[in-house]
């Protein structure tokens, strides 16, 4: 028996234990409604705490769970579905989604535009070279960006601005990007567009207005600054946190990246990626490499082929070079590999070596190609997948070298690098010529980290159109009444009509994969709220925590909030405790929407552990480990709580 146990998995183990948990609650609750919504409550929370699937084809699953539950309702005990079926789709068109999907847009014109490259250049002007004053700069900036787009693309954003920052300062990334992305989350909470439960709360408020009891007055939604003060706080606390601990809390991992000549410094001592360079070869008819395919050849030996020319043109960059290419009498390689692998190379092969580069020489030159960094971001559609699974060189144009993950190296000496699974935070050390890498600036299974290399020029001219729509899009927001969603599009469309973005880079700008998280998570809400289950949950909290002034109510509920969003996402526990909060507000006698609030500014305190988007983009650039996130998030973790609480009852005049 003792053996079984041992032989399952984690996994396997929750999921005995949740499915214990819901036939247990299946037993006590008072009714078959809230029995199932309970069941699918559960089943939720394991598919996102164990990545079953991804996150959001686990909403998407429960939203078609919810929907079938009214043609199987006679078989399992219901009167009707748990949800309407004409309301199971409300999210795709609710003003959250759409406020989302236009602020991403809004975000990407302003990228667009290079200012955040003269950002960069004003900070560096400010901040000089030292750690002290670089942080609190680049961290207030990316605060303050992020309360106007989502945290995670203010953080995509500024990723190449820190890296630029390290090369001409000489400054560890390691010490520069925490700060940086964990001021980018505490920025979200600066006004109601800056994060994904903030703009979803107001649509929750109206919704629990609707089955709020007689007699009790429906809360207020909030205004775009109603949260400024709050929000402030915590950026201000996060950044004197960082200035005044950070010597202790933030790790050193080497000396970063270095520009220009010392770039080659950088990748060896952070990847242990000495003496490469490229060479040119030439195959003679007599060698053994005759016959033999691109594959086989970078199997057998420590090199990687990033040129080809078999007498039909030069074969470089994405849809150059096939891994099944032949190798035939006379053709010429481009190689890269240290001197070591070149040395084994040459000795095993009958090959006639060029002294200089001829054939590769301008397509290989330091103005057309090179090594460069770039990251795999959450939300890749790489994630699971190896270089030699997507053709990383044929499709994509980069002959992987490297890759960073979690303070670990795996590199090209080591072997395996080309089999190894991608995971979010992925640094990768890449050889690729610097058109591919511009157009990899456009996708989104990439963040691309190296920025001092040739690339094709943005748009200045578009500034003024683009800070124009800008302030537009604020002050309609400030000064009109129209729906935030309208407000926001007005600007996302303007970013199109006025080309500071085409529409095909605003469709790209769109992170489809948060749109149907949120869209498929709304009507678990919707079930939440009108089968009881909320009202149910908050009774039994309120009576086990027994006759406690509000306040404890309201921290263990923020409490609560944390340790959800540390084990799925923030949209996700804004959805399932945002009922819950003001049931429980309505039974201690406290103000609802405070409560309500409380959750939707606690889901952002997501620092202990790197399950947040933002913590994963950084994870693998700053070289960074779990035990980095649990020493200075925990610390964060505990001010953002004592802060947060602390300005919500000052801002709003007490909970009650």
């Amino acid at each position: 028996m003792l053996a079984a146990i041992r032989t399952l998995s984690r996994r396997d183990l929750a999921a005995a234990f949740f499915a214990i948990v819901g036939i247990y609650l299946a037993g006590i609750v008072p009714s078959v409604e809230i029995a199932w919504v309970s069941g699918f409550l559960l089943l939720t929370i394991f598919l996102f705490a164990f990545e079953v699937v991804d996150i959001d084809v686990a909403a998407v699953t429960i939203m078609v769970l919810l929907g079938l539950t009214s043609l199987a309702a006679p078989w399992i005990g219901l009167e009707q579905g748990l949800v309407p079926v004409e309301q199971l789709f409300d999210g795709f068109s609710s003003n959250a989604v759409i406020s989302i999907i236009a602020v991403m847009i809004v975000g990407a014109g302003l990228d667009k535009t290079g200012i955040m490259s003269k950002v960069a250049t004003f900070i560096m002007r400010l901040g000089g070279s030292t750690e002290t004053r670089i942080i609190p700069l680049v961290s207030g900036t990316v605060g303050a960006i992020s309360s106007f787009m989502q945290n995670v693309g203010a953080a995509a954003l500024f990723l190449p601005v820190v890296s630029r920052i390290a090369a001409r300062t000489g400054l560890p990334m390691s010490r520069l990007l925490m700060p940086m992305g964990f001021c980018a989350i505490l920025g979200g909470t600066i006004t109601m567009v800056g994060s994904s439960p903030l703009i979803l709360l107001n649509d929750l408020i109206l919704t629990s207005n609707s089955t709020l009891p007689e007699g009790v007055a429906p809360m207020a939604t909030f205004e775009l600054f109603d949260v400024t003060p709050i929000g402030i706080a915590l950026l201000v606390s996060g950044i004197i946190y960082f200035m005044i601990a950070g010597r202790f809390v933030l790790p050193v991992r080497g000396t970063d990246k270095l520009e220009g000549s010392d770039t080659s410094t950088y990748f060896a001592e952070t990847y242990g990626l000495s003496d490469f360079e490229i060479r040119e070869l030439r195959v003679p008819k007599e060698s053994h490499l005759v016959g033999m395919s691109v594959d086989e050849l970078e199997q057998t030996w420590r090199v990687r082929i990033v040129g080809v020319e078999k007498g039909d043109g030069l074969r470089v960059g994405a849809d150059g070079i096939d891994r099944t290419l032949g190798i035939t009498a006379g053709t010429t390689l481009g190689l890269l590999g240290s001197a070591e692998a070149f040395l084994d190379f040459t000795n095993a092969n009958a090959v006639e070596e060029k002294p200089t580069l001829q054939l590769f020489a301008e397509a290989m030159s330091h103005a057309k190609a090179g090594i460069a960094e770039i990251v795999i971001p959450p939300g890749s559609d790489l994630i699971g997948k190896s270089a030699r699974d997507v053709w990383l060189r044929k499709t994509y144009g980069l002959s992987l070298l490297a890759i960073s993950r979690g303070g670990e190296q795996v590199t090209c000496k080591t072997g395996g690098v080309r089999n190894s699974p991608f995971q979010a935070g992925d640094a990768l050390v890449v050889h690729t010529t610097w058109l591919d890498l511009t157009r990899l600036r456009k996708d989104r299974n990439f963040v691309v980290v190296t920025t001092e290399y040739p690339h094709e020029e943005l748009r200045p001219h578009k500034v003024p159109a683009a800070i124009l729509l800008f302030v537009l899009t604020l002050s309609l927001i400030l000064f009109t009444d129209l729906r935030l969603s309208v407000a926001l599009l007005t600007g996302a469309i303007g970013m199109v009509l006025m080309g500071v973005l085409s529409i095909e880079e605003a469709y790209e700008a769109v992170s489809w994969k948060t749109v149907f998280l949120l869209a498929s998570l709304i009507p678990l809400g919707i079930a939440v709220e009108q089968s009881g289950t909320a009202a149910w949950i908050a009774d039994q909290t309120l009576s086990a925590l027994g006759d406690v002034p509000i306040w404890v109510i309201q921290a263990a509920l923020a409490v609560l909030a944390t340790a959800f969003t540390l084990v799925m996402s923030n949209v996700g526990a804004t959805v399932l405790l945002v009922p819950l909060a003001v049931n429980m507000a309505l039974g201690v006698g406290a103000n609802p929407a405070v409560f309500a609030l409380t959750v939707a500014i606690a889901t952002s305190n997501s620092f202990l552990i790197p399950t947040h988007q933002v913590n994963a983009l950084i994870m693998g650039p700053g070289g960074y480990r779990v035990a980095d996130y649990l020493r200075a998030g925990g610390i964060m973790t505990v001010l953002f709580l004592v802060v947060s609480l602390i300005m919500l009852n000052l801002v709003f005049g007490g909970a009650g």
